[in-house]
């Protein structure tokens, strides 16, 4: 089983993104010894939104048409409403998305980012969690919606809110030393 130590974890984010459900995943996972980059669409700074106001721009270390999954143990995705509702509509970020899960590896997103998921057809089934507000969302595309911090099923994780960022990050580094799932076709 791979250490954290040993890890590639990507994220991959735009403007709008929920400035702690980015720099909380990137900042602890990096100082537990994981590599951790930053994709966005274009390889260029995005800017976060923090409380009820854009927040400050982070770097980018690639852009997603860089990014070769076969890098990376796993994927994160922050929420806030912006970000995933302009990620979703992403064929490359949907693609992403779908070769992460069909590869086992781990998937993580928080907040409004299963939306993400459930664009890229891979929540029929599954247990999972969100923010509250799209939790209907979830539901009509065939998950198991649950109101907990943290949902996992066979390595993709799901967390409600910034207020989850404990529980969502400490499971990233359990599923990750777990190594890959056995995940059957959502």
């Amino acid at each position: 089983m791979p250490q954290i130590t040993d890890a590639k974890i990507l994220i991959v984010a735009t403007h709008g993104f929920e400035q702690s459900e980015l720099e909380a995943p990137r900042d602890r996972l990096g100082a537990a010894g994981a590599t951790v980059h930053l994709a966005t669409l274009d390889g260029k700074p995005a800017r976060g939104w923090d409380g009820d106001d854009w927040g400050h721009e982070v770097p980018a270390d690639l852009s997603l048409g860089d990014v070769d999954p076969a890098d990376y143990d796993a994927l994160v995705l922050p929420g806030g409403q912006i970000n995933p509702d302009l990620l979703r509509v992403e064929e490359d970020v949907l693609t992403l998305v779908r070769s992460f899960h069909d590869s086992g590896k781990t998937l993580a997103a928080i907040c409004h980012a299963p939306w993400i998921l459930i664009e890229a057809g891979i929540v029929k089934g599954r247990d999972m969690t969100s923010y509250k507000s799209i939790s209907t969302d979830v539901k009509n595309a065939g998950a198991n919606w649950k109101d907990e911090a943290v949902v996992t099923d066979q390595g993709l994780i799901t967390s409600r809110n910034p207020n989850d960022l404990d529980a969502f990050i400490s499971k990233i580094i359990e599923e990750v030393e777990e190594g890959k799932h056995d995940r059957k076709a959502a």
